[in-house]
């Protein structure tokens, strides 16, 4: 089903709740992303390597377990709109405090607390949109969803450009933008609905504890905890240190830099749209592998293009795959997800994979950094590594596309 059909199915209430799912992601993604573009600069002010402000993104991701399990529960008690709202605000208000920091100690604690908050998003998000729309539209909203984060990205990038290239800002004027997310509280607020699946299961009773409803699905956590863990090692492989290789290796400027990000985030956009939606002809699993194989051929491009065209072109068809296989992933976590823990389950597993996938960008730096600076020579094999074993882990897993939601089936 097209992303158009899936639409046409969805009344003004239900289409309300997919667009604040997407900006959510988007806005989210964004603000964690303004770091990226700038750990060089950062690190100059604070006089230290490169690696240690890396470390942020480390003590970002290690964070979001955290806030999935604390708002993914609150959200499973008191729902899922109301605990979104306070998510949004709450890491609006610590990317506005990052802009501060007069300290590098105090920019990793702050990025420590954003992680926490940054956490609780997707998966309340994610649970609140597929509970809310029909079962056949699952596979095109999933896929528009997670291109919220290449959107976000991109418009980080923008953002770069537009403090660093037309304005002349410096990297603290970067987080300051970063605030503007708190405004999508009052969209929340007027125009979304609380999840029907959500509010019929109230009516039935008060939720039983995470370790009740859990009972009998626990290898199936374990599963979605590694599967996310390849995701997120596939990802944040090819995207948080692209920036720095353009600008370190490479030597581009803030112009090309931006381009070429926007290149990358533009074919993660297309990737996302097109994966998740033929996820419903041809079943999740088979998506996902399909879409992780298919990037092997594109990261010599990717790494080791050497013109400007051809490092566009593999920045734009490397992101088609991975975040292709990514835009099947909010409907496949929360068809897999027992109804009483699915404002928890899923984002949980996303962010424990996240957390077995945390030292990914600092890795890289350090492994450049003891390479002479060469991430190219790190980048491409951890990407062809990281590719093959998403596609055995996503062949592995059950089937469940098309799960009734609000049945009691997981």
């Amino acid at each position: 089903m097209s992303l158009i059909a899936a639409f046409r199915q969805l009344d003004s209430r239900q289409r309300h709740t997919v667009l604040a799912s997407f900006l959510g992601w988007t806005l989210d993604a964004f603000d964690f992303f303004l770091l990226v573009f700038v750990i060089g600069n950062i690190a100059g002010e604070f006089g230290v390597a490169t690696k240690e402000v890396a470390f942020s993104i480390l003590l970002t991701l290690a964070a979001r377990p955290i806030g999935a399990l604390l708002f993914g529960r609150l959200a499973d008690r008191f729902g899922r709109r109301p605990v979104l709202m306070v998510d949004v605000l709450l890491f609006s208000v610590l990317e506005l405090a990052c802009a501060f920091a007069p300290s590098l100690t105090v920019l990793l604690v702050l990025r420590f607390l954003f992680g926490i908050a940054m956490g609780g998003e997707w998966g309340i998000g994610a649970s609140l949109v597929m509970e809310s729309i029909p079962a056949s539209s699952r596979g095109a909203v999933s896929g528009l969803l997670q291109s919220g984060y290449p959107c976000g990205y991109f418009l980080g990038a923008l953002a770069y450009w537009l403090v660093f290239g037309v304005f002349g800002f410096g990297w603290r004027a970067m987080f300051v933008v970063g605030a503007l997310p708190a405004l999508l509280v009052l969209y929340l607020r007027a125009r979304v609905p609380e999840s029907p699946v959500w509010e019929s299961g109230r009516q039935a009773g008060p939720p039983r504890h995470v370790l009740h409803a859990m009972r009998g699905h626990w290898k199936r956590l374990v599963y979605m905890m590694l599967l996310m863990a390849a995701f997120n090692m596939f990802s944040h492989g090819s995207q948080d240190m692209y920036p720095t290789f353009l600008k370190s290796q490479l030597h581009l400027g803030t112009g090309e830099v931006t381009l070429l990000t926007m290149l990358l985030n533009a074919g993660a956009i297309v990737g996302g749209l097109f994966f998740g939606a033929w996820s419903e002809r041809v079943g999740r699993r088979r998506a996902m592998v399909v879409a992780a194989l298919l990037a092997l051929p594109c990261i010599p491009l990717w790494a080791f293009g050497g013109s400007l065209v051809l490092l566009g072109l593999g920045a734009f068809l490397i992101q088609v795959m991975v975040q292709g296989a990514w835009g099947v992933v909010p409907s496949y976590l929360n068809e897999m997800s027992p109804d009483e823990v699915r404002g928890t389950l899923p984002g949980f597993a996303y962010q424990l994979g996240n957390l077995l996938a945390a030292s990914t960008a600092y890795a890289q730096a350090w492994l450049a950094e003891a390479h002479g600076g060469n991430y190219a020579m790190v980048m491409a094999p951890w990407m062809a590594a990281v590719a093959v074993l998403l596609a055995l882990l996503a062949w592995l897993g059950p089937e469940v596309r098309g799960v009734r939601f609000g049945g009691g089936q997981a």
